[in-house]
Order: C-alpha cells, then sequence, then structure tokens
C-alpha cells in the first residue's frame, strides 16, 4: 500500500494522523497536533501547537497553522485551535492560538474558505460557511458569524464582531460591530460604514423575497431612526419576532463596547 505522508515530511511521533490524510512534501507537524480523515497537506505546510483538525481539511502550500499568538501577554501557557470539518486554507493563510486572557482557544467551524495571506489571530471565533479574501486580518478576539463574507485585504480590530450573511468590501477597516444581512465598506482602507443590505447574499443562501424585505425593512428602521442607540435598542426589542428578526435582535441587543457600524447618512 502506497504510504499517504512523503518522506520529506517532518512529523512529530507524538502527532495523531488519520492514515486517510495526505501529507505532502516538506511538511512539518507538532507533536501535538491531530489531524482527522480525509485531510490534504499540499507542500511546506507547518502545522504546530495544541491543535485539532476536523476532516476534509485543505491546506495549501506554505499555510502556518497552531503558532503561538502575535500577543505580548503571552507567557507561554498551553493554549489550542480547533479546526472544524471542510475548511480550506490557501497559500499563505495564518492561524495562531488562543491566550489564556482570551479564554485559551481559537476556533474555526466547518466549511470555510480562508483565502491567501489571511490571517486569523488569538482567540478568535469564525463560525461556518464563512468567506476570507486574500490578506484578509482578523485582530484577536474577533467573531466572524455564520455565512459573513469579508472581502480583500479588510482589517478587522480586536473584540469585534461580524454579523451573520454580513458582507464587507474590500480595503476598509472594521472598528465596530456589523449588523447581520448588513453591507458594509470604505474607500481605500477607511473606516467601514454600512451602506447597504446584503441581498444578493440573501438569495444566494436561498432566503425568500419576503424574508429579504423584512431584512431590509427592519435594518433601515433601525439605522434611519435619528433617537441616540439606546432608544433604539429599546424600540427594537419591540420588533415582532421571526426568523429574520430573531437574528438581527439577539445580535444587536448583545451586550457590546465596541458600538455599532452604522450608515454615514441614511440606508
Amino acid at each position: 500500500m502506497k504510504s499517504n505522508i512523503h518522506p520529506s515530511a517532518l512529523i512529530h511521533k507524538g502527532a495523531k494522523i488519520d492514515k486517510s490524510s495526505f501529507i505532502g512534501p516538506f511538511c512539518n507537524i507538532g507533536p501535538k497536533v491531530k489531524i482527522g480523515k480525509n485531510c490534504n497537506l499540499h507542500s511546506n505546510v507547518v502545522i504546530g501547537g495544541k491543535t485539532d483538525i476536523g476532516d476534509n481539511c485543505n491546506f495549501f502550500p506554505f499555510s502556518v497553522i497552531g503558532m503561538i499568538p502575535q500577543d505580548l501577554k503571552f507567557k507561554g501557557e498551553e493554549t489550542s485551535l480547533s479546526i472544524g470539518n471542510d475548511n480550506t486554507f490557501r497559500e499563505q493563510s495564518t492561524v495562531h492560538l488562543g491566550t489564556e486572557g482570551g479564554g485559551g482557544i481559537t476556533k474555526i467551524g466547518n466549511n470555510n474558505l480562508i483565502m491567501t495571506g489571511a490571517h486569523i489571530a488569538h482567540d478568535c471565533s469564525i463560525g461556518n460557511s464563512i468567506i476570507l479574501s486574500h490578506h484578509v486580518a482578523l485582530a484577536g478576539h474577533v467573531h466572524i458569524f455564520d455565512h459573513a463574507v469579508l472581502s480583500a485585504m479588510v482589517g478587522v480590530v480586536q473584540f469585534r464582531r461580524i454579523g451573520p450573511y454580513a458582507m464587507i468590501g474590500g480595503l476598509c477597516a472594521v472598528d465596530a460591530d456589523v449588523a447581520p444581512f448588513a453591507i458594509a465598506s470604505g474607500v481605500d482602507g477607511s473606516r467601514a460604514f454600512i451602506n447597504g443590505i446584503n441581498i444578493i447574499g440573501m438569495r444566494r443562501k436561498g432566503f425568500s423575497k419576503a424574508e429579504i424585505n423584512i431584512a431590509t425593512n427592519t435594518l433601515k428602521s433601525f439605522f434611519n431612526d435619528p433617537q441616540p442607540f439606546q432608544e433604539k435598542i429599546e424600540k427594537l426589542k419591540l420588533v415582532k419576532p421571526n426568523k429574520i428578526n430573531n437574528i438581527i435582535k439577539n445580535f444587536l441587543l448583545e451586550n457590546t463596547k465596541n458600538g455599532i457600524c452604522h450608515p454615514q447618512t441614511t440606508l
């Protein structure tokens, strides 16, 4: 039977790798790494730390996974990285372990596409079916909810949240939480502002016209309201409960110290 491990790969004897996974030339796998079924490490992939990888994950050349955080508070404590199933990490993408102060773990769910040069820092929480386009940079403790899309070269400040089904336009800095179903963008690296509803994204995900209208009306009502933020939050609590409104309400009503990304003008 032909071996799935290239003879040039360096694999610590403590690593646990399912026999169905392929380890290509010049890969380096550390002692506390677990790799599930049918994963593919093409070549020159480095995976270290206490990293647990699920099934059917695809790592392209020079991706670096499970390295220690770029956090000056990190003192070598044992932390971890958890990666689910069906994820793709393109060339030169990087993902770091968690820190003790941030809960000790970086989490990545299922069916995500992490494009070339993207960085996921310590203690981030990445949901499912998310796209991080090339050279997206997530600072520590960022939470990306399911089905969000971040376009090329977006930078997200630490502790911020990107809501489910949101889309961030390229070349901008996200310094406040972005609401579900919203589109946020800036100009040439400027601060992101809400400038629309992710109607096309919702259609692609199978939402009905009625559901898209609910998202549009609820978000426009919230963001176009001139009242102070806390008063808008109180009014949001009274919005009719349904699938779409519940997603919006659960996100916006969660306590945040970082503010909510707003439009520069009305939606």
